[in-house]
């Protein structure tokens, strides 16, 4: 067993000089929402899941992003619902959510 099952990262970077950056999406709200509910849910902790803030993910044009790990999938979201739908499905039982995988081909 690895120390946490899986990592979830929220990009939370603000770019000054008008760039896209997640930022602009208001990213700590999402993190906060899913933090919340990976504990409610009995998630957090070892064996289970850590929500971890992070600087830029160098995807800017898909933003808000998450990525989670091991299997290193990338999201992106537009609400809460969307989050809810993340942690349910991937966080708690690993099914990605297809609907809400940043497509390889978005960068910065």
């Amino acid at each position: 067993m690895t120390y946490f099952k899986r990592h979830i990262f929220f990009c939370l970077n603000q770019r000054d000089n008008n760039e896209a950056s997640c930022g602009d999406h208001n990213p700590q709200a999402a993190f906060d929402h899913c933090k919340k509910l990976v504990k409610n849910e009995r998630l957090a902790g070892p064996g289970g899941v850590r929500v971890n803030k992070s600087g830029c993910l160098d995807r800017c044009a898909g933003g808000p992003v998450a990525v989670v790990y091991p299997e290193a999938v990338w999201y992106t979201f537009v609400d809460n619902s969307d989050i809810d739908e993340i942690v349910e499905s991937h966080l708690k039982n690993g099914v990605v959510v297809e609907r809400l995988v940043l497509p390889d081909s978005v960068g910065r």
